[in-house]
């Protein structure tokens, strides 16, 4: 099964899908005047802003909660590790690439997210991916949005929604405490039943406390750690950049895993963290309690800023300064190593912590993509048997392999960025009319 999934995962992951991602991205930035660095202070500004009369059910910084909670998870912590450990150093040069531009794809996302949005037979506010394709490239479309919606369900019910966060939460406490994964499963369930069933203002409520917090705590936990190994920042910068062209990699010592790999691992891998042309995010954009689109896409990009550029930069750094790339180490302990080297057993509990609520977060945030998706292809009365079979799935998550796991996500993760893509490429006349209207008016 494994052998058939890597295969399976090649072919999703390679040279087609990643020029469509990055260069989707090169795309928007040319056309908007690299507005991820020109209007990022704007952006973090707006953040905290709350549009009073502006329609919608969330605030836009619970809606960033949301989306942030769905991205900033087990990628940020797993996934950096399993980059760093496939494609070496270089993978994290990568990401950051993958980043930057990605930054322009997720300001793209939240803004058609705030345009095509509709309200459902609940009065609830819906959008994304499968609404912009319908109602901005028409209904001759539908069948790219239909193939988006059963992608994401398969991400939400088989990749970052369940499988990868649970693995990652009770293989953490089953290496830090010794809790077994079939006891941690359906405990877990039943805590997110409890907050999945109250809907979107459930999710974003608890979303809203969990992230600042446990971001913050990270962040400090990671400076530190860094911090403790200021001399060997430099030449780990410089090994990044060096190895990210010639494929210095981890696995068999020096061996070298080819430029390629590096690449690969480094996109995959981020894209995994931050979601930037997924079309995830715009699915909780969509809910957020604003009248312009353009500033929710601005919102929107920060996410990207704080996931990739912030987040997984301080946990690669945290690796390669520590040496803990060159062990035998992987994913989650990989990391609890680089943690241990400075803090000890406190390190790791502190980083178990860390890794369950981040993971935790990510079930929540995902729940709602899944949630959306299935309600496009089957109505609003089918919400209730989607909530039902996430629940399971979580339950029955502590059973399959990390490996297994990771493919198998990569795989459905890389299927739904396709349509979403497809309709950036399409509707990008409008981003940037829009976006040109907006900043007008504002002068």
């Amino acid at each position: 099964m494994y052998e058939l999934l890597s295969s399976i995962d090649g072919y999703v992951w390679g040279p087609p899908l990643l020029i469509l991602l990055v260069g989707t991205g090169i795309f928007l930035s040319s056309r908007l005047g690299l507005i991820q660095i020109l209007k990022l202070p704007t952006a973090l500004k707006l953040i905290f802003s709350d549009d009073a009369n502006g329609d919608g059910d969330i605030s836009s910084f619970a809606a960033l909660a949301t989306a942030l909670a769905a991205t900033v998870g087990t990628g940020n912590i797993v996934g950096v590790a399993t980059a760093i450990k496939l494609g070496g150093p270089g993978a994290l040069f990568w990401m950051w690439v993958a980043a930057f531009f990605g930054m322009a794809t997720k300001y793209a996302e939240g803004l058609l997210a705030i345009k095509y949005r509709v309200t459902d037979e609940n009065g609830e506010k819906a959008g994304g991916p499968m609404y912009y394709i319908t109602n901005g490239l028409g209904q001759k479309w539908k069948w790219l949005a239909i193939l988006f919606s059963i992608f994401g369900v398969m991400v939400a019910l088989l990749g970052s929604g369940t499988f990868t966060q649970v693995n990652s939460i009770t293989d953490s406490l089953k290496n830090t405490i010794g809790i077994s994964p079939q006891l941690v499963s359906p405990i877990l369930a039943v805590i997110v039943a409890i907050i999945i069933f109250g809907g979107i203002q459930s999710i974003s409520k608890v979303s809203e406390k969990l992230v600042p917090f446990m971001a913050g705590i990270y962040i400090l936990a990671a400076l530190v750690v860094i911090a403790f190994h200021a001399d060997n920042i430099l030449p780990s910068i410089i090994l990044i950049f060096k190895s990210a062209f010639t494929g210095q990699a981890a696995l068999g010592g020096f061996a070298g895993a080819g430029f390629l790999l590096a690449i690969q691992s480094g996109v995959a891998r981020g894209v995994f963290s931050n979601e930037s042309g997924l079309g995830s995010a715009p699915i909780a954009a969509a809910a957020a309690r604003t009248n312009e689109p353009v500033e929710q896409g601005l919102i929107s990009m920060t996410g990207t800023f704080i996931d990739t550029i912030i987040i997984c930069t301080l946990t690669g750094l945290s690796i390669i300064v520590t040496d803990g790339w060159t062990t035998n180490l992987n994913g989650a302990i990989l990391t609890q190593f680089a943690f241990g080297e400075v803090f000890g057993n406190i390190g790791q509990i502190a980083l178990t912590v860390s890794l369950v609520l981040f993971a935790f977060t990510t079930i929540l945030g995902w729940s709602y993509y899944g949630e959306r998706c299935f309600e496009f292809l089957f109505g609003s009365k089918s919400i209730i048997i989607y909530r039902i079979l996430y629940v399971i799935m979580i339950a029955i998550g502590g059973y399959i392999s990390l490996d297994t796991i990771w493919v198998l996500a990569d795989i459905v993760n890389g299927l739904m960025a396709f349509p979403n893509l497809i309709a950036l490429l399409g509707l990008s006349p409008i981003i940037v009319s829009e976006t040109k209207k907006y900043f007008a008016k504002q002068k």
